[in-house]
């Protein structure tokens, strides 16, 4: 109680937070998509298709002395409706634009384009050929650029854990680069 000027008492009430409940230390707190993009992002499965040269770089991304598989990433599937993710590598015609698009519209969502040499990227040497589509990314959405004539196997493990990188923190998609 306190004791006023003027001889009245003035009761003062004093209110006791509640305590807060003890989280043990095995316990994490996170939203579900947080969790689902976790996994999403350490397993990919990609689509086996190669188109010309850099097929052969991504070949050699999946043997022993490169061993994409310490990431989770050497489950090449041959179905589209298996895999969540296209490996674009080498030239696209436009007879095989279709095509690309209909294997794209086949895997289940959420899914991804990786576009692997400058084939795929621009058209590549060929660009100003009648037949080469001027990138892959005129047919489908493309979430990752590999460079190079053909790139380095290194190069593809680096775009894959760009994309890793992308899928854990999709803030990261909506940055468009300068």
């Amino acid at each position: 109680m306190v004791r006023l000027e003027g001889g009245g008492l003035r009761v003062a009430v004093i209110r006791l937070k509640p305590q807060e409940p003890e989280v043990p230390q095995n316990i994490i707190f996170a939203s579900v998509e947080k969790l689902l993009n976790y996994c999403r992002a350490h397993s990919f499965w990609p689509l086996t298709f190669g188109l010309a040269c850099c097929a052969i770089e991504m070949m050699a991304a999946g043997s022993a002395r490169y061993d994409i598989a310490r990431f989770g990433y050497e489950v090449f599937r041959p179905s589209p409706r298996h895999a969540d993710l296209m490996i674009v590598a080498g030239t696209v015609t436009k007879k095989m634009a279709p095509l690309v698009r209909r294997l794209y519209d086949q895997m289940p969502a959420p899914k991804w384009v990786l576009a692997m040499g400058s084939c795929a990227i621009s058209g590549g040497p060929f660009v100003d050929s009648y037949n080469v589509v001027p990138g892959v990314d005129t047919i489908v959405p493309v979430d990752v650029y590999v460079p190079g004539c053909p790139p380095r196997p290194e190069a593809l493990i680096y775009g894959l854990l760009k994309l890793r990188d992308k899928v854990k923190n999709p803030k990261l998609a909506l940055v468009k680069p300068r």
